[in-house]
Order: structure tokens, then C-alpha cells, then sequence
């Protein structure tokens, strides 16, 4: 699959999330073969450039090509604008959001709320793809509840306004994640478009993978909340779509080594206080499917420094490597 000059290999991509897809995680995708990962959804509103929260989401020193960036508003100019702004500090691809279904989003009428103003979707979209000469995406939902489902519109919205390809995330707004992805919806899309079509939604294995990719004849997934402690998705689906065949799974040993170097680039990418906060989630996220979990989520939510972190951290991933239980105090 390409999108504008960049060809995007293995076709299997890491969903935008606010709060997940920081470049560290985004870095770390990339290493284990996601073939793009898009930013967290960044302000259109240029007040809010120069926070703490918007400087490092706008931060892509060092992250590989392509660098693709999501941006949400509702103004057509200002949306213009902070393709402009995102561009010229380092954006290769822009990506528009017309998909998060959080209410404080949608109640400044930003993200999927978008899809119920057709014109003024056109407006926005005509008006990002005009203002820069890198490839404008577009992240859709089905519609916004279930009487409400234009994608369909919308797609051909987007394809006519120049938009160089389209992600559908397969259920409505009021749905939110709940339910099960309409992939006949993203086929029908796919049938009536010539830019490339992404499906999002409920994918969270290799076989699910290729069996949305036969179905709905799309070029590529997107993978989001499968990812969330389980980065080596992309390497596992892009593995089985090269093969048919299956990787094994990753030795406790390497998703030790894994975490462990995830940690240290949130920590030297936030800094001490606020790395060690943000990587409690991921902790907990690669230690889910564990019998002590909520032990070792509650030991390592204490930890204040970087160090005690990442000590706790190998010690506990290291006893499971020597087949024993972590020794883990009860949490006060």
C-alpha cells in the first residue's frame, strides 16, 4: 500500500491514541514492525502549541519515516494551519480525525461529531488537503449512532477533496467500543473508493488480520487497543500475512528487555517525574494476562524514581524468567 510517496510495508498500522501513541511507544511499534503508526490527535488550535502536552506530541526528532501526524478542529482555516505548522516541524503525512468518540471532544463538535455537518467535513477537508504537499489521511467511524451512518458519504467526500487515504473504524460514535466492528460497512466503502482503505476495529490477532483483510478487501488493518502491552503484534500479523504461518511468542525474557528499554525512553522522553507516571499504564498493560498482576500494578505504583521503576520492574519480569513466583509485598 502506498500513501502519497511512501510505501507503507508490512500493511498493518497502530491506531492513533490520545495518551498511548507517544513517539516512545510509537518508536517502539516501529521496531517491531508496525509499517506506520500515527500520533496522538494534536489541537488545531495554535493557544495550546506550546504546552508541555503539545511540545512532545509534536516532538518526532529521531522517530522513522514516515512521520505521520493526527490533527482534530472544527475550523476549516485553523485546521489549515496546523497542517502547515505540523508539517514544517517534521510531518510527512497529515491525518485528520473525524473519528474519537470522547465526549469532551465531540461536544466541541471535534472528532466523529464532524460526520453529522457533511459540508462542513468537505470544507475542512478541502482546505487541509490545499494547504500542504504531503499526503492528507482521514480516520472515519461508520456514522455517529445507528440511524446516523453516513461513511459511505463521507468516504467519497474524502476521496473527492484529495484526501490520500482512509481509516474506518468499524462501529458508530454512540457505540463507542463496544459491540463488534462492521466490516461489511468498511467493504462497501472499499468498493466505491480508488485511494487506499484501512480497516480498524476488533483486530487482535494475526488470523483476525487476514481474515479482514479477505473480507473486506481493504489494503491494510490498524491495530489500536490489541497493541496496548502487546506491541509485537505488527512483527506476528506481518509475519502471518508474509506466511501463513505463526511466530511463537516472545520469551519472557525478551518482553522483559522490551519493557525494561520502553521505560527508559519514557523516562528520558518526559523526564523522571512525569516518565515514571505515564509508564505505570504500560506496566500494567504488558503485565495483564498474569496471575499476580494486580500485585505487581499495585508495588510498582509506588515507585517514585526512575531506577526504583525499572528495578521493580526487572525483578519481577526476572523471577517469571527463573520460574518462580514474584515476590511481591502486599500493597499498603
Amino acid at each position: 500500500m502506498r500513501i502519497g510517496p511512501f510505501d507503507i510495508t508490512p500493511k498493518v498500522i497502530l491506531a492513533p491514541m490520545a495518551g498511548v501513541t507517544d513517539k516512545p511507544f510509537r518508536v517502539l511499534c516501529k521496531r517491531l514492525g508496525a509499517g506506520l503508526c500515527a500520533s496522538e490527535m494534536t489541537t488545531s488550535d495554535p493557544r495550546f502549541w506550546d504546552t508541555a502536552k503539545s511540545r512532545h506530541r509534536m516532538d518526532h526528532a529521531g522517530e522513522p519515516a514516515p512521520i505521520s501526524v493526527q490533527i482534530a478542529g472544527t475550523v476549516p482555516a485553523v485546521m489549515a494551519d496546523a497542517a502547515r505548522y505540523n508539517v514544517d516541524h517534521g510531518a510527512q503525512i497529515i491525518d485528520i480525525n473525524m473519528g474519537c468518540p470522547a465526549k469532551k471532544v465531540c461536544n466541541a463538535w471535534a472528532g466523529s461529531a464532524l460526520m453529522r455537518d457533511e459540508a462542513l467535513v468537505a470544507r475542512i477537508l478541502e482546505a487541509v488537503a490545499g494547504a500542504v504537499d504531503v499526503p492528507v489521511t482521514l480516520k472515519i467511524r461508520t456514522g455517529w449512532a445507528a440511524g446516523q451512518r453516513n461513511a459511505v458519504t463521507i468516504a467519497r467526500i474524502a476521496e473527492a477533496a484529495g484526501i490520500a487515504a482512509l481509516a474506518v473504524h468499524g462501529r458508530t460514535r454512540d457505540q463507542q467500543y463496544t459491540g463488534v466492528a462492521e466490516y461489511d460497512t468498511i467493504a462497501e466503502i472499499k468498493s466505491q473508493l480508488s485511494i487506499p482503505v484501512i480497516a480498524n476495529g476488533d483486530i487482535d490477532s494475526p488470523q483476525k488480520a487476514a481474515s479482514v483483510l479477505t473480507r473486506t478487501g481493504v489494503d491494510a488493518v490498524m491495530i489500536g487497543r490489541a497493541a496496548q502491552g502487546r506491541p509485537w503484534i505488527f512483527r506476528e500479523i506481518a509475519h502471518h500475512l508474509a506466511t501463513g504461518g505463526a511466530l511463537p511468542e516472545p520469551s519472557l525474557a525478551e518482553i522483559r528487555d522490551i519493557l525494561l528499554s520502553h521505560l527508559q525512553h519514557l523516562h528520558a522522553f518526559y523526564g523522571e517525574q512525569s516518565g515514571v507516571r505515564i509508564a505505570r499504564k504500560h506496566l500494567g498493560w504488558y503485565a495483564k494476562d498474569r496471575p499476580e498482576n494486580s500485585a505487581f500494578r499495585a508495588v510498582v505504583n509506588r515507585a517514585e524514581t526512575a531506577d526504583m521503576q525499572l528495578r521493580l520492574t526487572r525483578d519481577y519480569f526476572d523471577a517469571l524468567v527463573a520460574g518462580v513466583v514474584p515476590d511481591l509485598p502486599v500493597a499498603a
